[in-house]
């Protein structure tokens, strides 16, 4: 298959590159590099010893364009001249704190663009669509595990709600085109690196996910993490939250491509994550076990809209996507230590 995955140099988007290339399709990226670097891509080819290509209108195993999906004039020559059979949407802005400060560009960025990118896709005839919607669509459930049928419940920040607008956004479109297939997987806390160590998360612009963050001090580029809240009504005081190693998230997708060619489908929603919850100390004890660096905290207040815990049930994805995650925290861990490394970050 032809596969255009949005947002492929990002952290999530480049391991599914990863996975998609090593199951035998073709990849095409689209990304504008807000928040990521062409060096990943390459990165990529270096893995597989493929060359890169540019041209729109010539065949490679990986191309890449660097536009915003919001570029009509770019995406029209790129359906043009290529017959996709799958979209894998991952770009767009991702940050809750930054969505709350700013929540037109969310909108722009996350909504607006998705609109251009879905209306040339109609227009192209694409049938498959796999979307990276994220766990914060939920709010803050009232019981755990999260189930897909769990409804939203007081979602605190743009962000999010651009995800579920856009859930919205692509049933209705699959209910006004019976022949398209739409899936919306719902992303907990995806973390770790590449077992090649040759692929991280090294975001461009301020961290803000817990692991990024935990880097920054091993780095010394912050002094000390900050832990939003030790008061919550968890086993330690910290937040519970889902972390799934990046492959295994990687490798859901693939799953539910596989899902799409073996059966028709309207519409469906999956969780990915590990079925676990871990808190935020305990992360940060898997990670001074496997490194031997020490990581000094401080404890600040709660941030606005954080929920005590969230953790998925991942039974559906095991019943209908045959997939599950196969790395615990300690993989996650070693996997991460060993990038930061090869990464030539640190030295050893």
């Amino acid at each position: 298959m032809k596969i255009l995955v949005t947002g492929g140099a990002g952290f999530i988007g480049s391991h599914i590159c990863l996975e998609l290339l090593s199951a035998g399709h073709s990849v095409i990226i689209v990304d504008n590099l807000n928040n990521s670097s062409e060096k990943t891509i390459l990165t990529i080819c270096s893995i597989f010893n493929i060359e890169l290509n540019k041209d729109v209108n010539s065949e490679g195993r990986l191309s890449f364009f660097n536009f915003d999906i919001g570029s009509v004039s770019n995406l029209k020559e790129l359906f043009l001249l290529n017959t996709i059979d799958t979209i894998i949407h991952c770009a767009g802005l991702k940050s809750p704190e930054e969505s709350i400060r700013e929540p037109l560009k969310y909108a722009e960025n996350n909504i607006s663009a998705s609109i251009v990118l879905l209306k040339e896709a109609m227009l192209s005839n694409v049938k498959n669509i796999i979307f990276s919607s994220s766990a914060s669509v939920y709010g803050a459930p009232k019981e755990m595990p999260i189930t897909e049928d769990c409804l939203p419940n007081n979602i605190s920040n743009p962000y999010a709600k651009t995800k579920l607008t856009i859930e919205g956004i692509l049933l209705d479109i699959q209910v006004a085109n019976p022949s398209v297939s739409v899936i919306c997987l719902r992303y907990f806390n995806p973390v770790g690196s590449h077992q090649s160590g040759l692929l991280g998360e090294n975001p461009k612009n301020p961290a803000n996910n817990l692991l990024p963050r935990i880097n920054d001090v091993v780095l010394e580029k912050q002094e000390k993490l900050c832990i939003y809240g030790d008061d919550y009504k968890t086993r330690d005081g910290t937040g519970v939250r889902d972390y799934i190693h990046v492959v295994d998230l990687a490798r859901g997708h693939l799953a539910a491509l596989n899902y799409m060619s073996q059966k028709k489908i309207n519409f469906d929603i999956f969780n990915l994550g590990r079925g676990k919850g871990t808190t935020v100390l305990e992360l940060i004890a898997a990670y001074e076990e496997v490194s031997g660096k020490s990581i000094p905290i401080k404890f600040s207040k709660r941030r606005l809209g954080d929920s005590p815990e969230s953790w998925a049930s991942v039974d559906k994805a095991k019943e209908l996507l045959n997939w599950k995650a196969e790395y615990g925290l300690k993989r996650i861990c070693e996997d991460n230590w060993r990038w930061l490394n090869s990464s030539n970050i640190i030295e050893n």
